[in-house]
C-alpha cells in the first residue's frame, strides 16, 4: 500500500505531516446509526513518561473492525518516531507501527486528525482523533541528584504561590506531585525531568504552560482544535481573495462589502500587518466590513490594539486583569484595567463592521474580541472562543529547566473572569466540519448581518 506525505491542515496554521493513503476504489457506504469508532489501548500508552527506547513495535487498538482501505498518522518533526518498514494491519482492530525509538526522548503523534481521517471503520465513518504522547528513559546525568528535588519543592511553591489559574483548574495538585516525585527526583538528566515535568502539568490543561531546558521545548498540554472555517472553500468564496502579506488576506462583495483576514498578531508579524491597514484604508467607503479572525490564537495584544484603534474615536475600557500575588488577602494584586486609544495616523473606519470568531480564538485574540465589542455598530459571529489568557511568566529551577506560567487573571470591563469560558459571539452559527466544504454559514451570518 502506498503511503503519500500530506499537509491536513489548511494552509493559514503550521503545518503537520501526515502518513495518510486511502484506495480510491474501496468506496464504503456508512452506515447510519453505526458509531463511530475509537482507539480503546495503545502500547504505549498515551502519557507514559518511561518507555523503554528498545520498544520495536507501537500497537494501535479500535473498538470495532476496521476498513483496511485507508489510515493517517499525523505528526512530524523530532517528535515523530523512526519508522522501520511500512505501518500495517495486526488484525481487524490493531494496527502497528515498526519502529526505532531515541532513549531519553519526547514522542508525539494522532490518529486521524482534523485534516485527515483515513482511518474508518467498516461502517464508512471515521473514527475520532486520538493523541498518543509518550517518553522513552535513558541518559546520563550531568547533575546532582539533589538538584532535582531542590527543582521539584521549587516547582511546586511556584504552583502554590505564582501560577494565577491554580485554584480554577480541575487538578488534585497534591496527588499529581505525588505521583510525578519518583520520576522527577530520579530524572536521569534535566532533560528528563523537563519532560517528566511537562507530562504532569499537561493535567492543567492550560496552553500557556510551557516547561524547557535550553533551547529544547517539551510537550505539555496541546489542543486539537479544529477551525470553524475552510480556508480552501474561503479563497473560491470570498471575491478577488488575495494573499496581502503574511499575515493577511482580503477581498471584496460586489455591494462594496469588505473583507480582512488576520491570520495572527505575533510580534513579528508587524510588518505583514501594514498590509491590513492599505486594505481598510481602500474599503472606508464600503458598506460593511467583515475582519475574520477565526484562525488566529494571538500574539501580541500590542499589535491588535492599534488595529481595533481604527474603529473608535475615543479611549474605551475592553478589558481588566489582576496578577497573582501571594501576599494579598485575595492572593491577587487589585486589578488594572486595559483601555483601547484611538488610532493615530492610521485610516479610519466607522461603517458596520462584522469580527467573525471560533474555537480556534484565544489569548490576545481573544483581548481583540473584547476590544471590538466596544467599537458601536460591531458584532461578534460565529462560534465561542477557546478561552485562555495568561502573560506566562519564566522561572528558572535548580536544575536549568525553565517553567513558564501564567501570571495574570485576565477579566470582563465588569470584573468577571472569562478563562476557561471564551468569548461568545453576538450572532451565534453552529456548523459542522463538512458545512465549510463549498459554503461558509458563518460568512453567510455576517453578510445578513451587515445587509440589514
Amino acid at each position: 500500500m502506498h503511503h503519500s506525505l500530506e499537509d491536513p491542515k489548511p494552509f493559514l496554521l503550521s503545518a503537520l505531516a501526515v502518513i495518510s493513503s486511502t484506495l480510491a476504489a474501496a468506496v464504503i457506504a456508512p452506515t447510519a446509526h453505526a458509531a463511530a469508532p475509537t482507539v480503546v489501548r495503545t502500547t504505549p500508552s498515551d502519557g507514559d513518561f518511561d518507555v523503554d527506547p528498545r520498544l520495536t513495535r507501537i500497537r494501535i487498538e479500535f473498538d470495532q473492525n476496521m476498513s483496511s482501505s485507508g489510515r493517517s498518522i499525523c505528526g512530524g518533526g523530532d517528535g515523530f518516531p523512526k519508522l522501520v518498514g511500512q505501518p500495517d494491519w495486526e488484525s481487524a482492530r490493531v494496527f502497528v507501527m515498526n519502529v526505532k525509538l531515541k532513549p531519553n526522548h519526547d514522542y508525539r503523534f494522532n490518529v486521524n486528525c482534523p485534516g485527515a481521517m483515513n482511518f474508518r471503520g467498516t461502517s464508512g465513518k471515521s473514527s475520532t482523533p486520538y493523541s498518543i504522547n509518550f517518553s522513552t528513559r535513558g541518559g546520563k546525568s550531568d547533575i546532582k541528584p539533589a538538584q532535582h528535588l531542590e527543582s521539584y519543592k521549587e516547582l511546586r511553591r511556584l504552583i502554590d504561590d505564582s501560577y494565577s489559574y491554580r485554584d480554577i483548574r480541575d487538578v488534585n495538585w497534591d496527588a499529581l506531585f505525588k505521583k510525578f516525585k519518583r520520576p522527577l527526583c530520579g530524572a536521569a538528566t534535566p532533560e528528563q525531568f523537563g519532560r517528566y515535568a511537562g507530562r504532569m502539568l499537561a493535567a492543567a490543561h492550560d496552553v500557556h504552560i510551557s516547561v524547557k531546558h535550553r533551547d529544547r521545548w517539551f510537550t505539555s498540554f496541546r489542543r486539537m482544535v479544529p477551525p470553524n472555517a475552510n480556508d480552501k472553500t474561503l479563497s473560491k468564496l470570498v471575491p478577488g481573495f488575495a494573499k496581502r502579506s503574511g499575515a493577511v488576506f482580503s477581498g471584496r462583495y460586489p455591494d462594496g462589502i469588505g473583507y480582512i483576514l488576520i491570520t495572527s498578531w505575533r510580534s513579528r508579524l508587524a510588518d505583514a500587518m501594514e498590509a491590513a491597514y492599505r486594505e481598510l484604508e481602500t474599503l472606508a467607503d464600503g458598506k460593511g466590513l467583515i475582519i475574520d479572525v477565526r484562525f488566529n490564537s494571538g500574539g501580541s495584544e500590542t499589535l491588535a490594539q492599534e488595529f481595533a484603534g481604527c474603529f473608535v474615536d475615543k479611549p474605551v475600557l475592553y478589558a481588566k486583569h489582576a496578577y497573582r500575588d501571594k501576599n494579598q488577602d485575595t492572593g491577587f494584586s487589585p486589578p488594572s484595567e486595559r483601555v483601547l486609544q484611538p488610532a493615530t495616523n492610521r485610516p479610519k473606519y466607522r461603517g458596520k463592521i462584522a469580527v467573525l470568531t471560533g474555537p480556534v480564538v484565544m489569548s490576545s485574540c481573544e483581548a481583540f474580541l473584547l476590544m471590538m465589542k466596544q467599537v458601536p455598530r460591531c458584532a461578534l459571529v460565529g462560534e465561542t472562543s477557546y478561552g485562555s489568557s495568561g502573560n506566562p511568566k519564566s522561572y528558572e529551577l535548580p536544575n536549568g529547566v525553565t517553567v513558564k506560567l501564567p501570571s495574570w487573571k485576565t477579566m470582563w470591563p465588569d470584573g468577571r473572569t472569562w478563562e476557561g469560558e471564551g468569548i461568545p459571539p453576538d450572532v451565534t452559527v453552529v456548523a459542522k466540519p463538512e458545512d465549510f466544504k463549498n459554503g461558509d454559514p458563518v460568512v453567510e451570518a455576517a453578510l445578513k448581518y451587515l445587509r440589514k
